[in-house]
């Protein structure tokens, strides 16, 4: 009988580690947890899963932060969260600091589920962003190669938050991107789940459970679908730019910090073929 008991326990322990190891969602597509930081530590993000951008050149859009690198003041990891913080200072140059965290050859992917878990910052002048970039270019240069937004939000927007694909063909140099918003007016007070599912045949964006927008592989060429190469994740907060800065920075809102409880990357598979 105690034999009997003991497998009985091993049996029951290998249920529970493989119902968490794999999920089924209501669609008929298995997943499997394959990356994952839930931030259960303390000091600075884990570098073998994260690297920085750093710099204060304006990135392209006009902002006016400097990224910091391994800084504890803008990107550290405490009480179970990630804490991105844009503090207004003098630092090489610029005005404000901030953090850009990057898993490029750390984590990158072709495919799958994407579930960022985080609570925005308050304040006009602020354009925090979880996204992802190609890893290898193949293609050419932004925006050639791509570029998926899983959450984009602007501070002086508080209620609203966009889910947005850049290619060569679709993107908002030529004012051709495509993309949808979606309102929430807890933004800054509570925590929502920001998924993206990717697959060969298209791109889906949710906030919590409802999916807001979709974006269809046509099967052209890769000026409308370059998603079919790695890409790996970024999280930052900028200060003002182009799209940010568009009414201007509020100095009085500083310092502001978007929490990240945790990023989980799933391995996805259709049951339904």
């Amino acid at each position: 009988m105690k034999s009997i008991a003991i497998l009985l326990v091993l049996i029951t322990l290998f249920f529970c580690v493989s119902v968490r190891a794999q999920k089924k969602d209501t669609a008929g597509t298995q997943r499997m947890l394959i990356w994952n930081d839930e931030f259960n530590y303390s000091g600075l993000p884990d570098s073998s899963k994260w690297s920085y951008d750093v710099g204060g050149h304006g990135w392209g859009n006009n902002e006016k932060q400097y990224y910091t690198e391994k800084r504890l003041q803008n990107a550290s990891v405490k009480n179970g969260m990630l804490n991105i913080t844009a503090i207004k200072e003098n630092f090489e140059g610029s005005s404000y600091t901030s953090a850009r965290l990057v898993s490029k050859n750390k984590g990158d992917w072709k495919y799958g589920r994407f579930e960022i878990r985080a609570k925005m910052p308050k304040g006009r002048g602020l354009w925090p962003a979880i996204w992802m970039l190609p890893t290898d270019w193949k293609y050419g240069d932004w925006p050639i190669s791509g570029e998926i937004d899983i959450m984009e939000h602007v501070g002086y927007l508080p209620d609203s938050i966009f889910g947005t694909v850049h290619t060569a063909a679709f993107n908002h140099i030529l004012g051709t991107q495509k993309g949808k918003n979606i309102f929430r007016n807890d933004l800054s007070d509570a925590f929502h789940t920001y998924v993206l599912e990717w697959n060969e045949k298209s791109i889906s964006i949710f906030i919590d459970n409802e999916k807001y927008f979709y974006y269809e592989n046509s099967n052209k060429t890769f000026r409308e679908w370059p998603f079919d190469q790695r890409f790996h994740l970024l999280m930052n907060i900028a200060v003002g730019g182009n799209w940010g800065g568009k009414m201007g920075i509020d100095d009085a809102v500083f310092p502001q910090t978007m929490q990240i409880d945790y990023v989980r990357v799933y391995a996805t598979k259709s049951l339904n073929k």
